[in-house]
């Protein structure tokens, strides 16, 4: 997707009207291009990317059900998962790690405004580093350009949802019972920080799938329109 947008992006940008037309009368059957029809084009490439695999995150289980993104414990906590087990509280061991992952996905609603933001800001040497870049160059970009802002605005809303899930009562339940068994260390990691980053690490990985996609599969354009666009960049 990340590339779609990309290539809207090298033609639009471009400054010159006499050079736009020379790439438009380029484009396969179907017409020229106006631009208009390349402003359309942007707004599906973000509808049938960004949105869509950040959508994907934020439903029930969105991470939870997603091997690629699944939340597990942080190191200092599988030995407690693991002790939990052994003596036979699975249920418990198995709710700790799915409200860290329910966390998270109500975090990541608030992606898909910074994602805009930082599209938008994409200049022409930015995409044409990124189309002759690695087939995540696009995800690479846009990390270094959100993950400031994004971090900042999952970690309160990871807080939040921590007391909403009751995932504090639930991590306070777990620890206590690990704590309690003998000859075992106290631990008390700091969940909320470590959450964060690993939803972080969620949503670039399905946009790199999805960038992946779109640089390798042309039957990823699912619109007339954008096949006509990208047909280019082939």
């Amino acid at each position: 997707m990340i590339r779609k947008l990309l290539a809207i992006f090298l033609i639009f940008n471009m400054t010159s009207c006499a050079e736009l037309q020379q790439v438009v009368n380029q484009l396969p059957q179907g017409g020229v291009l106006g631009n208009a029809e390349i402003a359309s084009g942007l707004r599906q490439a973000l509808d049938f990317g960004i949105d869509k695999q950040v959508t994907k995150l934020t439903e029930e289980d969105g991470f939870f059900k997603n091997e690629l993104v699944k939340i597990l414990l942080p190191e200092e906590l599988r030995k407690v998962d693991k002790a939990l087990r052994d003596i036979g509280l699975n249920k418990l061991a198995d709710e700790g790690l799915k409200v860290l992952n329910r966390a998270a996905e109500d975090a990541v609603k608030e992606a898909t405004p910074i994602f805009i933001e930082a599209v938008k800001g994409i200049t022409f040497d930015d995409a044409k580093n990124i189309l002759l870049g690695n087939n995540d160059a696009a995800t690479q970009y846009l990390t270094s350009k959100t993950q400031e802002a994004l971090y900042a605005k999952f970690n309160p809303v990871i807080k939040n949802s921590f007391s909403k899930v009751g995932a504090d009562e639930i991590w306070n339940n777990v620890i206590n019972k690990y704590n309690s068994i003998p000859f075992t260390n106290n631990v008390n990691p700091d969940l909320t920080d470590y959450v964060t980053g690993e939803a972080l690490k969620g949503v670039y990985t399905m946009i790199a799938v999805e960038e992946k996609e779109i640089r390798t599969k042309i039957s990823s354009r699912s619109t007339d329109l954008l096949r006509k666009v990208f047909a280019l960049q082939d």
